[in-house]
């Protein structure tokens, strides 16, 4: 008998186990350009209890496993390297409680983020992290997934309150809890969030919400570089205006998306800004001071949308300007780059993105959530074409380069995968050290998402 012979005597359902083509396939690579494997077989557990018994029987045999939720990630980190169980959370997407007193949900790690907001609209509440992609909760809290709102609410480890975590021998452990802050010993709930699968997995998430403010306004804004509009972005940041999103797109973008949205916006490097307050006189004045930045570094077009249908047109541009990159490019798959510098540094680290792309003479557009200092280049390339990706590889190496030289980081949200790993132990120097070493506590056979998060260890 084999063992996922074995494995179906685990899960009582044999409609929630498959070794179908299609649906290994479909679990075989996620939105990167990373090259695709296989699991052996995909595993739809209901409970924790399932996963428990699941991380039992592959502990016991040496069986890697993988945790997947939408498989919207673009480093690779739902891959399974070595083939093994993939466990889909699609099953696991109930809302276990709303305390909207408390301003807490508890939620199950399947459930994506638009669906908790459609539950919470009508309590007058909001799950602000908002990376783009209707990504699952439990795979945001594994990359510390953040996106157009962190600028103002945080990302996700700001948003984590409490974890029910299945280790990889099986058993489940409850770190932190309901309350807004705690003194209680090790502050284990944040080691997990952006584990990346490699520690645990995560089975209920305890989660912070907030009110809906009552008036919200969006406004953009034109420049003639990158440069002048990060110029821009850090003095309004500076000047204390409450700004809840601050995007950027460059020239590249806006045609992308103009060319497979439909929208008309000037093709000019722009500045996206959205202002709540529950005093619509506080967002006049941010966006009043705003306006006088934007006018300070040469911008032009300002333009101000109070209209909900006009904001969501808009941010669903910002949305979806990674897809309009990739096909307006002609691209098969998209290469992102990540890197975060400190708001100083952010005008020039931007010029230093398209001199980068410019010099490599590989199209591709610069973009990012300026406001917390976060900028992406996004390349549409073709995997199969070695020259594509040894540009690719030679841009992000430059930008990730810079970012350091300058106090950066070289992923600010989309996390290590199996993409910067080289990148990880560099950057941490001694401490990569430390990162195994809690891995070998808490995973000691190796058998949780391997492959992925931690440094390449020295021969």
């Amino acid at each position: 008998m084999s063992w996922i012979d074995e494995l179906k005597r685990v899960i009582d359902d044999a409609d929630r186990i498959s070794t179908g083509s299609s649906v290994c396939d479909l679990h075989a690579q996620d939105f990167s350009y990373h090259p695709p494997h296989r699991p052996d077989v995909v595993v739809f557990p209901i409970n924790k209890d399932e996963v428990s018994s699941i991380m039992r029987f592959a502990l016991d045999r040496g069986i890697s496993v993988v945790a997947y939720g939408q498989g919207t990630g673009v480093e690779g980190h739902i891959i399974p390297l070595q083939g093994g169980i993939t466990m889909d959370f699609a099953q696991m997407s109930r809302i276990v409680a709303i305390r909207p007193n408390d301003f807490v949900v508890q939620v199950e790690p399947g459930i994506t983020r638009t669906a908790l907001n459609r539950v919470l609209g009508p309590y007058g509440l909001f799950f602000p992290v908002d990376p783009g992609a209707d990504a699952s909760l439990g795979g945001m809290a594994a990359t510390n997934a953040a996106g157009t709102e962190a600028l103002r609410y945080g990302a996700m480890r700001q948003q984590v309150l409490g974890l029910e975590v299945v280790l990889a021998d099986g058993r489940v452990i409850r770190v932190g809890g309901a309350t807004m802050k705690s003194s209680a010993g090790y502050q284990l709930a944040g080691l997990f969030v952006g584990s990346e699968g490699t520690l645990g997995i995560f089975t209920e998430l305890t989660l912070k919400v907030y009110a809906i403010p009552q008036y919200t306004a969006a406004a953009r804004a034109t420049f003639a570089d990158v440069e002048s509009a990060g110029q821009a972005a850090t003095s309004i940041i500076a000047q204390g205006a409450t700004v809840t999103r601050l995007e950027l797109m460059d020239e590249e973008t806006i045609r992308a998306v103009n060319q497979v949205e439909g929208t008309n916006f000037p093709v000019r490097v722009t500045l996206f800004f959205e202002f709540a307050s529950n005093h619509r006189s506080a967002v006049v004045d941010d966006l009043t001071l705003s306006a006088e930045g934007v006018t300070e570094y040469g911008g032009k077009d300002w333009t101000v949308e109070w209209d909900s249908d006009a904001r969501r047109q808009l941010w669903h541009a910002r949305h979806r300007a990674a897809l309009a990159i990739l096909t307006a490019s002609g691209g098969k798959r998209p290469f992102t780059t990540d890197t975060a510098v400190p708001l100083s540094e952010l005008a020039g680290a931007l010029r230093h993105a398209r001199e980068t792309l410019n010099a490599q003479e590989i199209p591709g557009a610069v973009l990012g959530h300026v406001g917390d200092g976060n900028y992406h280049v996004v390349i549409g390339l073709d995997p199969e074409r070695p020259e594509h990706m040894q540009k690719a590889h030679a841009v992000n190496d430059a930008i990730v380069r810079y970012a350091w030289a300058h106090g950066g980081t070289c992923t600010g949200e989309h996390g290590i995968g199996m993409g910067k790993t080289r990148y990880l132990g560099e950057e941490r120097g001694a401490a990569g050290a430390v990162l195994w070493q809690i891995k070998n506590a808490l995973d000691p056979d190796h058998i949780l998402n391997p492959g992925k998060t931690l440094p390449i260890q020295e021969e």
